[in-house]
């Protein structure tokens, strides 16, 4: 084997890794995100919608979609004020009104066979102290949570499926050993960390381009050496 041909066989195993790694980060998750709005914007919640306890006059909303973490995902669509949406419940003792924003997603990002509901919003009246969870429970059931307390589905869509991870947005794809994204920025960062990034199958497989290119030049540079001799 020449230096050229070392060389090229190389570069084609390099290559070939890109190819995976970009197809590893272009992987996305189909799941409800969780928002708080803020002013006139939304911002991805720091909290699950199991421990956050929002105050009255506070507006939170959940959408359904493929992304890949929370700087990709995709955010409520639709007016978000709380004086219009609590407009009809009036204030009352004892309680708190939470208004929710739930945007069931574009048809691109359904589980294959299922039409997603058009966004609706809700006034929740609930108690002081209670959660999120407990606050969409009181207006939009049936919920559906998986066995790690992730929320699958709100007023039952989607009917299948929890936060499996997809080759792309649009894609009904999933791979067999996908895991739940998280619902909450808190619980996806300790997932990235627990993940490590990139698979070990890829580092390994960068381990042996470096190997197998250092074995191709060595053989070459000794192949030229005999020559020379």
């Amino acid at each position: 084997m020449t230096r050229r041909s070392a060389a090229l066989v190389l570069a084609a195993l390099l290559l070939s890794l890109t190819g995976a790694v970009q197809s590893a980060q272009a992987a996305g998750y189909r799941y409800w995100s969780f928002w708080d709005r803020s002013g006139d914007g939304w911002t991805y919640a720091t909290q699950g919608p199991s421990t956050a306890r929002p105050a009255d006059g506070d507006v939170q909303g959940f959408r359904f979609a493929v992304s890949a973490d929370s700087q990709d995902a995709s955010q409520p669509r639709g007016a978000a004020s709380f004086a219009a949406i609590c407009a009809k419940t009036p204030e009352r003792d004892g309680t708190k009104r939470v208004a929710l924003v739930i945007d069931f997603g574009a048809a691109a990002d359904a589980p294959s066979g299922e039409t997603p509901p058009s966004p609706r919003t809700a006034c929740a009246r609930v108690s002081p102290d209670a959660t999120t969870a407990e606050a969409l429970a009181s207006v939009a059931k049936p919920l559906r949570y998986d066995t790690n307390a992730l929320l699958c589905a709100i007023a039952g869509y989607p009917e299948t499926g929890c936060g499996e991870q997809v080759s792309g947005p649009g894609t009904d794809r999933p791979t067999s050993a996908a895991q739940p994204e998280p619902a909450n920025e808190s619980e996806r960062t300790t997932k990235q960390k627990e993940d490590g990034g990139p698979s070990v199958g890829l580092y390994a497989g960068a381990a042996a381009v470096a190997v197998l290119g250092a074995a191709a030049v060595w053989q070459a540079r000794r192949r030229g050496s005999r020559r020379d001799g």
